[in-house]
């Protein structure tokens, strides 16, 4: 089990998104989902706090001059975190939004990801299995625990072991769906996510400009159509 850091202040829920000028880019359409590419530094929903409105979801809805018209029932069937990049589906109707809300549940989903770790790691390929909780000293920061904690696991392929500095570029492919998996996964087994804020080293968060984890592709069914579709987004880094 992980003892939290004590040098670790606990965080409130004040966070202040800076301004995102990057645009939600949309991969594919049709009547029924969109497909887009979230840029780092993007909500996916807006935040309690009203000058958190510019989100995902918001652009969505209201549209991006210039780049996109509005989808006014856009509904997000998942989420990816502020700092991550990549695919996601959207629902452009009740039907096709209750259909794959229905696919995420019963794990028929499966989504794949690139990330950036600090240092090498030994394998070339494992599994990750750590049982991750609320952490209610550390918030927004999870933790892993195995009284309380819901099982986790995380599987791993080492694609490219990087010189000056030492790091790996790694493919996850969750099994589960929990809260900053990836991102405490990696800090479980010593090799962070680059510029993440919340696990890291003493030198992981200073390596990159954003978080260098990225959602590259995403296997489900056409909620109307029926058919099996394979989304990819090129990594940016």
């Amino acid at each position: 089990m992980l003892i939290a850091n004590p040098t670790i202040q606990t965080k409130n829920d004040d966070f202040i998104a800076p301004i995102c000028h990057k645009v939600v880019e949309i991969l594919y359409q049709d009547s029924d989902i969109l497909l887009i590419n979230k840029p780092s530094g993007l909500l996916s929903l807006s935040g309690k706090n009203p000058l958190n409105w510019d989100s995902v979801h918001h652009r969505l809805l209201h549209g991006q001059v210039g780049v996109s018209v509005a989808f006014p029932q856009a509904k997000l069937p998942h989420r990816l975190d502020f700092g991550t990049s990549g695919i996601m589906v959207v629902g452009l109707n009740a039907e096709s939004t209750r259909h794959l809300n229905q696919q995420f549940q019963v794990r028929g989903v499966q989504k794949l990801y690139l990330a950036m770790l600090e240092g090498w790691l030994e394998q070339d390929q494992g599994q990750i299995s750590a049982p991750i909780a609320k952490d209610s000293q550390c918030f927004p920061r999870v933790k892993v625990c195995d009284r309380t904690g819901k099982a986790a696991v995380s599987e791993y392929k080492v694609l490219n072991r990087l010189l000056n500095p030492r790091r790996s570029l790694v493919q996850f492919t969750p099994l589960s769906g929990r809260t900053h998996q990836l991102r405490i996964h990696s800090q479980t087994i010593g090799h962070p996510i680059l510029g993440c804020d919340l696990y890291k080293n003493d030198r992981s968060e200073q390596m990159a400009d954003r978080m260098l984890l990225h959602a590259s592709d995403l296997f489900f069914q056409h909620p109307k159509k029926g058919t099996e579709i394979h989304a990819v987004c090129i990594c940016p880094f």
